[in-house]
Protein backbone atom coordinates (compact mmCIF):
# COMPACT_ATOMS: atom_id res chain seq x y z
CA UNK A 1 0.00 0.00 0.00
CA UNK A 2 1.56 3.77 -0.94
CA UNK A 3 2.07 5.90 1.54
CA UNK A 4 0.57 9.46 1.70
CA UNK A 5 3.07 12.39 3.03
CA UNK A 6 1.41 15.54 3.57
CA UNK A 7 3.63 18.52 3.76
CA UNK A 8 2.28 21.65 5.62
CA UNK A 9 3.69 25.15 4.88
CA UNK A 10 2.71 28.70 5.66
CA UNK A 11 3.08 31.87 4.30
CA UNK A 12 2.60 34.85 6.83
CA UNK A 13 4.74 36.17 8.29
CA UNK A 14 7.32 34.35 6.36
CA UNK A 15 7.85 31.73 3.79
CA UNK A 16 9.40 28.73 4.35
CA UNK A 17 12.61 28.01 2.28
CA UNK A 18 12.81 26.62 -1.31
CA UNK A 19 14.70 23.93 0.05
CA UNK A 20 11.37 22.59 1.48
CA UNK A 21 10.42 21.49 -2.12
CA UNK A 22 13.24 19.70 -2.93
CA UNK A 23 13.47 17.94 0.24
CA UNK A 24 9.72 17.07 0.55
CA UNK A 25 10.03 15.22 -3.02
CA UNK A 26 13.13 13.57 -2.55
CA UNK A 27 11.52 12.25 1.00
CA UNK A 28 8.61 10.93 -1.04
CA UNK A 29 11.00 9.25 -3.33
CA UNK A 30 12.93 7.42 -0.67
CA UNK A 31 9.59 5.66 0.69
CA UNK A 32 8.17 5.45 -2.57
CA UNK A 33 5.21 7.56 -1.03
CA UNK A 34 2.65 10.02 -2.85
CA UNK A 35 3.07 13.75 -1.83
CA UNK A 36 0.05 16.31 -0.95
CA UNK A 37 1.53 19.69 -0.14
CA UNK A 38 -0.43 22.61 1.58
CA UNK A 39 -0.13 25.96 1.48
CA UNK A 40 -1.92 27.36 4.34
CA UNK A 41 -2.57 31.18 3.22
CA UNK A 42 -3.36 33.83 6.10
CA UNK A 43 -6.79 35.56 6.18
CA UNK A 44 -6.71 38.47 8.59
CA UNK A 45 -9.66 39.41 10.72
CA UNK A 46 -11.00 43.27 10.19
CA UNK A 47 -10.89 44.70 12.82
CA UNK A 48 -11.01 48.19 11.25
CA UNK A 49 -12.62 51.07 12.33
CA UNK A 50 -13.29 54.72 11.34
CA UNK A 51 -10.19 55.98 12.74
CA UNK A 52 -8.10 53.08 11.76
CA UNK A 53 -9.08 53.66 8.46
CA UNK A 54 -8.18 57.12 8.04
CA UNK A 55 -4.82 56.67 9.68
CA UNK A 56 -3.45 53.38 8.80
CA UNK A 57 -5.50 52.19 5.90
CA UNK A 58 -5.78 49.00 7.44
CA UNK A 59 -8.20 47.41 5.20
CA UNK A 60 -5.74 47.98 2.24
CA UNK A 61 -2.84 46.29 4.00
CA UNK A 62 -4.66 43.43 4.77
CA UNK A 63 -5.68 43.27 1.26
CA UNK A 64 -1.75 43.64 0.67
CA UNK A 65 -0.68 40.72 3.99
CA UNK A 66 -3.15 38.81 2.07
CA UNK A 67 -2.20 38.93 -1.15
CA UNK A 68 1.43 38.07 -0.74
CA UNK A 69 0.66 34.99 1.44
CA UNK A 70 -0.97 33.65 -1.66
CA UNK A 71 1.68 35.04 -4.27
CA UNK A 72 4.08 32.96 -1.98
CA UNK A 73 2.07 29.54 -1.58
CA UNK A 74 1.58 29.85 -5.38
CA UNK A 75 5.53 29.74 -6.12
CA UNK A 76 6.13 27.47 -3.24
CA UNK A 77 3.56 25.21 -4.80
CA UNK A 78 4.82 25.14 -8.40
CA UNK A 79 8.52 24.98 -7.18
CA UNK A 80 7.18 21.80 -5.73
CA UNK A 81 5.14 20.36 -8.66
CA UNK A 82 8.34 21.02 -10.98
CA UNK A 83 10.50 19.00 -8.48
CA UNK A 84 7.93 15.98 -8.45
CA UNK A 85 7.65 16.07 -12.24
CA UNK A 86 11.49 15.59 -12.30
CA UNK A 87 11.42 13.10 -9.22
CA UNK A 88 8.71 11.00 -10.85
CA UNK A 89 6.69 11.30 -7.20
CA UNK A 90 3.07 11.82 -7.74
CA UNK A 91 1.35 14.59 -6.11
CA UNK A 92 -1.49 16.64 -5.37
CA UNK A 93 -1.65 20.39 -3.84
CA UNK A 94 -4.41 22.32 -1.90
CA UNK A 95 -4.31 26.24 -0.45
CA UNK A 96 -6.18 26.93 2.77
CA UNK A 97 -7.01 29.55 4.45
CA UNK A 98 -6.96 30.56 8.08
CA UNK A 99 -6.39 33.36 11.03
CA UNK A 100 -2.71 33.36 11.70
CA UNK A 101 -3.69 31.69 15.70
CA UNK A 102 -5.53 28.86 13.60
CA UNK A 103 -2.93 27.63 11.68
CA UNK A 104 -2.28 24.95 13.46
CA UNK A 105 -5.48 23.59 14.26
CA UNK A 106 -6.17 23.52 10.43
CA UNK A 107 -3.30 21.69 9.57
CA UNK A 108 -4.33 19.24 12.48
CA UNK A 109 -7.74 18.42 11.34
CA UNK A 110 -6.25 18.13 7.45
CA UNK A 111 -3.29 15.65 8.44
CA UNK A 112 -5.23 12.85 9.89
CA UNK A 113 -6.03 11.79 6.16
CA UNK A 114 -2.23 11.18 5.23
CA UNK A 115 -0.19 9.16 7.24
CA UNK A 116 2.87 10.98 7.99
CA UNK A 117 2.88 14.79 7.63
CA UNK A 118 5.67 17.07 6.94
CA UNK A 119 6.84 19.94 8.24
CA UNK A 120 9.81 22.49 6.95
CA UNK A 121 11.54 23.91 9.57
CA UNK A 122 13.08 27.58 10.05
CA UNK A 123 15.11 28.61 13.00
CA UNK A 124 12.53 30.97 14.84
CA UNK A 125 10.05 30.51 12.90
CA UNK A 126 7.30 30.39 15.17
CA UNK A 127 4.26 29.82 12.30
CA UNK A 128 6.23 26.91 11.59
CA UNK A 129 5.95 25.75 15.20
CA UNK A 130 2.46 26.63 15.71
CA UNK A 131 2.04 23.45 12.73
CA UNK A 132 4.08 21.57 13.80
CA UNK A 133 2.55 21.47 17.48
CA UNK A 134 -1.09 20.88 16.18
CA UNK A 135 -0.25 18.83 13.60
CA UNK A 136 1.70 16.02 16.42
CA UNK A 137 -0.95 16.79 19.24
CA UNK A 138 -4.33 16.94 17.10
CA UNK A 139 -3.86 15.18 14.05
CA UNK A 140 -2.98 11.14 15.32
CA UNK A 141 -0.27 11.30 12.86
CA UNK A 142 3.62 11.38 12.71
CA UNK A 143 5.42 14.57 12.15
CA UNK A 144 8.20 14.92 10.57
CA UNK A 145 10.47 17.92 10.68
CA UNK A 146 12.82 18.61 8.13
CA UNK A 147 15.40 21.62 8.29
CA UNK A 148 15.42 24.28 5.72
CA UNK A 149 19.04 24.72 5.76
CA UNK A 150 20.61 21.94 4.36
CA UNK A 151 19.31 19.21 1.19
CA UNK A 152 18.32 16.05 2.31
CA UNK A 153 20.38 12.97 1.83
CA UNK A 154 19.59 9.59 1.97
CA UNK A 155 18.19 8.22 5.30
CA UNK A 156 19.84 5.22 5.65
CA UNK A 157 20.93 5.19 8.83
CA UNK A 158 17.75 5.53 11.99
CA UNK A 159 18.23 6.80 15.33
CA UNK A 160 15.60 5.43 17.15
CA UNK A 161 15.33 7.71 21.05
CA UNK A 162 13.76 4.99 23.25
CA UNK A 163 12.61 5.01 26.74
CA UNK A 164 10.63 2.55 26.85
CA UNK A 165 7.68 4.34 27.04
CA UNK A 166 3.92 4.31 25.08
CA UNK A 167 4.77 6.93 22.46
CA UNK A 168 8.38 5.54 21.87
CA UNK A 169 6.68 2.62 20.78
CA UNK A 170 4.30 4.79 18.92
CA UNK A 171 7.09 6.35 16.75
CA UNK A 172 8.58 3.07 16.17
CA UNK A 173 5.58 2.18 14.34
CA UNK A 174 5.00 4.83 12.88
CA UNK A 175 8.25 5.02 11.12
CA UNK A 176 7.86 1.70 9.76
CA UNK A 177 8.80 2.69 6.36
CA UNK A 178 12.18 3.81 6.85
CA UNK A 179 13.18 1.56 9.17
CA UNK A 180 12.68 -1.41 6.18
CA UNK A 181 14.77 0.51 4.11
CA UNK A 182 17.41 1.46 6.26
CA UNK A 183 20.93 0.37 6.15
CA UNK A 184 21.36 0.89 9.80
CA UNK A 185 19.30 1.36 13.20
CA UNK A 186 20.83 2.37 15.83
CA UNK A 187 18.16 2.32 19.53
CA UNK A 188 19.85 4.81 21.68
CA UNK A 189 18.84 5.24 25.45
CA UNK A 190 19.85 8.17 27.64
CA UNK A 191 20.03 6.79 30.78
CA UNK A 192 20.15 9.78 33.33
CA UNK A 193 17.14 11.98 32.36
CA UNK A 194 14.51 10.07 34.38
CA UNK A 195 14.12 6.63 35.56
CA UNK A 196 13.50 3.91 33.03
CA UNK A 197 11.09 1.18 33.21
CA UNK A 198 14.00 -1.68 33.58
CA UNK A 199 17.67 -2.61 32.60
CA UNK A 200 18.60 -3.61 28.77
CA UNK A 201 15.40 -1.86 27.35
CA UNK A 202 17.20 -0.48 24.60
CA UNK A 203 18.67 -4.02 23.57
CA UNK A 204 15.39 -5.61 24.07
CA UNK A 205 14.15 -3.40 21.35
CA UNK A 206 17.05 -3.82 18.91
CA UNK A 207 16.92 -7.42 19.28
CA UNK A 208 12.97 -7.07 17.79
CA UNK A 209 14.09 -5.17 15.20
CA UNK A 210 17.03 -7.66 14.40
CA UNK A 211 13.98 -10.34 14.44
CA UNK A 212 12.16 -8.65 12.02
CA UNK A 213 15.54 -9.18 9.99
CA UNK A 214 16.73 -5.37 10.20
CA UNK A 215 20.15 -4.44 11.18
CA UNK A 216 19.92 -2.88 14.28
CA UNK A 217 21.95 -2.18 17.60
CA UNK A 218 21.62 -0.78 21.20
CA UNK A 219 23.28 2.25 22.86
CA UNK A 220 23.30 3.73 26.28
CA UNK A 221 24.46 7.19 26.58
CA UNK A 222 24.01 10.16 29.01
CA UNK A 223 22.46 13.93 28.72
CA UNK A 224 25.34 15.37 31.56
CA UNK A 225 24.74 18.79 31.18
CA UNK A 226 23.22 18.88 27.91
CA UNK A 227 19.66 18.47 27.64
CA UNK A 228 17.89 15.62 26.28
CA UNK A 229 16.93 16.81 23.14
CA UNK A 230 20.51 18.71 22.19
CA UNK A 231 22.17 15.13 23.71
CA UNK A 232 19.81 12.84 20.99
CA UNK A 233 20.71 14.92 18.25
CA UNK A 234 24.61 15.51 18.85
CA UNK A 235 24.55 11.31 19.62
CA UNK A 236 22.70 10.40 16.26
CA UNK A 237 24.80 13.30 14.35
CA UNK A 238 28.53 11.63 15.37
CA UNK A 239 27.39 8.53 14.82
CA UNK A 240 26.32 9.31 10.93
CA UNK A 241 22.53 9.74 12.23
CA UNK A 242 20.07 10.85 8.84
CA UNK A 243 16.81 10.76 11.01
CA UNK A 244 15.94 11.19 14.50
CA UNK A 245 12.83 9.05 15.19
CA UNK A 246 11.09 9.75 19.23
CA UNK A 247 8.09 10.28 20.96
CA UNK A 248 6.09 13.40 21.54
CA UNK A 249 5.42 14.33 24.87
CA UNK A 250 3.29 16.78 25.78
CA UNK A 251 -0.39 18.21 26.56
CA UNK A 252 -2.61 21.39 26.21
CA UNK A 253 -3.15 23.43 29.19
CA UNK A 254 -6.21 26.02 28.16
CA UNK A 255 -4.71 25.63 24.46
CA UNK A 256 -1.01 26.38 25.72
CA UNK A 257 1.02 23.39 24.81
CA UNK A 258 3.17 22.30 27.54
CA UNK A 259 6.14 20.09 26.31
CA UNK A 260 8.65 17.65 27.90
CA UNK A 261 12.08 18.28 27.96
CA UNK A 262 12.80 16.46 24.89
CA UNK A 263 10.11 17.81 22.77
CA UNK A 264 11.13 21.24 23.17
CA UNK A 265 14.64 20.47 23.26
CA UNK A 266 14.16 19.38 19.43
CA UNK A 267 11.80 22.27 18.60
CA UNK A 268 13.91 24.87 19.79
CA UNK A 269 16.79 23.49 18.02
CA UNK A 270 16.75 21.11 15.09
CA UNK A 271 19.43 19.68 13.62
CA UNK A 272 18.48 16.87 11.39
CA UNK A 273 15.32 15.17 9.95
CA UNK A 274 13.37 14.58 13.25
CA UNK A 275 10.16 12.20 13.50
CA UNK A 276 7.90 13.11 16.70
CA UNK A 277 4.96 10.81 17.19
CA UNK A 278 2.53 11.32 19.94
Amino acid sequence: MKLILSLYFATYPDAISSKIAANSVALAKQIDASLHAVAINVDIPDVSNALSNYLLDLPYKIQEVEATSRKRSKVLLEAIAQEAEQGGVSLTTQELTAPPALMGDLAAKHSRYSDICLVGWAPADQTARMIAEGILFGSGRPTLLLPDSTDLGALGHVVIAWDGSRVAARAVADVRAFLERASRITVVTVTDEKPLPGEGIGERLALGLRTRGLVAEAVSIQAGDSSIGTALQEHALKIGGNLLVMGGYGHSRVRDFVLGGATEGILADLRLPVVLSH
